[in-house]
């Protein structure tokens, strides 16, 4: 069970690290490009869409796998200690998730319907610069836990 449970958490962090990094490789320079009004529009879409089950259980089970796995490897400092890196580095990416993008999307669904924004560009030009260096920083911290548990696992 120890070993699935680890296996769990590599990979959920796995998953949760190459999320962040689609954002800021591709999604937000795609975004960048459409034009103010379609990015407000697509980013609005994103931000309901991805409020959803599967979605819900791999962002909170990274954590709750890997507290569990570090937990069941506290006697073993060779994989404690990485995991243990690694749930503070996800803890950080849950943070920065929660006090600065989360606001920053409700902020940008509270704007309305986009095709009635009477200036999408100010919309925009509020949230992009904002919410792109936080994601790049979630894209650090969360590819950080998934080394770092992928260092425990090679030491277990």
């Amino acid at each position: 069970m120890r070993t699935t449970i680890l296996l769990l958490a590599v990979l959920m962090l796995g998953l949760m690290a190459g999320l962040f990094y689609a954002y800021s490789g591709s999604v937000m320079l795609g975004l960048r490009a459409a034009g103010d009004r379609a990015a407000v529009e697509v980013m609005q879409r994103i931000n309901v869409a991805i409020q959803n089950p599967l979605f819900g259980v791999i962002f909170i089970g990274a954590l709750v796998f890997t507290a569990i796995a570090a937990f069941q490897n506290s006697g073993t400092s060779a994989v404690f200690i990485p995991l243990m890196i690694a749930l503070l580095l996800y803890a950080a990416t849950l943070l920065v998730t929660f006090v600065v993008n989360i606001p920053l999307n409700n902020r940008l669904n509270e704007a309305g319907d986009p095709h009635e924004i009477e200036n999408p560009t100010a919309v925009w030009a509020a949230f992009l610069p904002r919410w792109l260096p936080w994601n790049h920083l979630r894209t650090l911290t969360s590819t950080g836990a998934f080394a770092a548990a992928c260092w425990a696992l090679l030491q277990y």
